[in-house]
């Protein structure tokens, strides 16, 4: 019965185009994470992509499990509603509560741990079935929470701070397993980019499907140390950021001057451009070849490319294959979802 509480409550009220929202109405509660935590500053990109869109601070399901990222939906949007879930089930909530309520936007905050480990069966199941939803990986490649430990993020040879222990094994790439699961927009950010973040948000809200962006958030407490490969001094000196990008909505006139060979224009579900100045010519977002390539040939270099590195526009969302009204289901009277027994007479001389 909770649940159903809570998906009662994830109800959006119409947009009204003639009013504004003030930026402080997608803040949330002040933070209670350790100073100069990753995370803190995607929560900041979070309320700043919702407001430069205008989306009602009412008007998004928060959804997250356990862990310091999931901690993090108190945050932001103080005004909507969430729910935060057992570790690693947060997609199967999500799954239920989005097929139900399909008329506000569902985003999702994980982290390595919620994403990789305990919840990876989830994860890939809700990217295969494209559930639409915002998912955002809070990746440091450690437990925070329990002070330390190497997830199955963490690359193998790294250390423990403060310890000469060495991770043997190979590391879980999430944003590649997104690709191969079947999601239709994935991306690599760094919460030190918060412009690039904030944009790769806009656009995976307008995104109809699983979008799902792997954003490396250091842990200032327990893996921000020179042996890292998921601190800040890494990803500053390491990262290779593949496009400069500009989010055009699509209530806005479109200006764009494009130069022949450096610019692509992806158009997302509702009609949104996402514009991308590529930096290397030879990158193609929308070719999933070239995506799993690229992941896999900087693991050999040491480097890690951020940006948009898969989107595709023309699969269908898991609530489109399901053939579901367009209508919330939570708002269907009874006479509507219950079948007569004249349609189940139809549906059994079926058999």
């Amino acid at each position: 019965m909770l649940l159903d509480t809570v998906i009662e409550n994830l109800t959006s009220k119409p947009v009204d185009k003639s009013q504004s929202f003030p930026k402080e109405a997608y803040d949330g509660k002040p933070s209670t994470l350790c100073k100069g935590c990753g995370h803190n500053t995607i929560s900041q990109a979070i309320s700043s992509a919702m407001y430069e869109l205008q989306i009602p601070p009412w008007g998004v399901g928060k959804m997250s499990g356990i862990g310091c990222s999931s901690k993090t939906p108190t945050y932001f949007l103080g005004q909507s509603s969430g729910f935060n879930g057992v570790h690693g089930r947060m997609p199967s909530l999500t799954t239920g509560a989005q097929l139900v309520r399909r008329s506000i936007k569902y985003l999702g905050v994980s982290g390595d741990g919620d994403t990789a480990s305990i919840g990876i069966g989830q994860f890939i199941h809700m990217a295969r079935r494209n559930l639409d939803v915002v998912y955002l990986i809070e990746n440091n490649g450690t437990y925070g929470l329990t002070k330390g430990q190497f997830s199955a993020t963490a690359d193998e040879g790294s250390t423990i701070k403060g310890s000469d222990e060495i991770n043997p094994f190979p590391a879980i790439d999430c944003a590649l397993l997104a690709i191969e699961s079947g999601a239709t927009f994935v991306a690599r950010s760094f919460s030190g980019d918060k412009k690039q973040l904030s944009t790769l948000i806009k656009a995976a809200i307008s995104h109809r499907g699983s979008a799902i962006i792997d954003i490396i958030s250091p842990c200032v407490s327990f893996n921000d140390h020179d042996a890292s490969t998921k601190g800040y001094k890494k990803m500053q000196s390491d990262r290779i950021i593949l496009q400069e990008m500009g989010y055009v909505p699509y209530e806005s006139e479109i200006e764009v001057i494009q130069q022949d060979g450096t610019d692509l224009r992806v158009e997302l579900h509702d009609g949104s451009v996402l514009t991308i100045h590529k930096l290397d010519k030879s990158f193609d977002p929308t070719n999933k070849m070239n995506a799993i390539t690229l992941i896999h040939q900087e693991r050999g270099i040491g480097k890690i490319h951020t940006g948009l590195l898969y989107v595709n526009t023309d699969r269908k969302d898991l609530a489109d294959s399901l053939n579901l009204v367009e209508r919330d289901l939570a708002e269907l009277s009874d006479e509507e979802i219950r079948p007569g027994p004249e349609v189940l007479r139809a549906l059994f001389s079926r058999a």
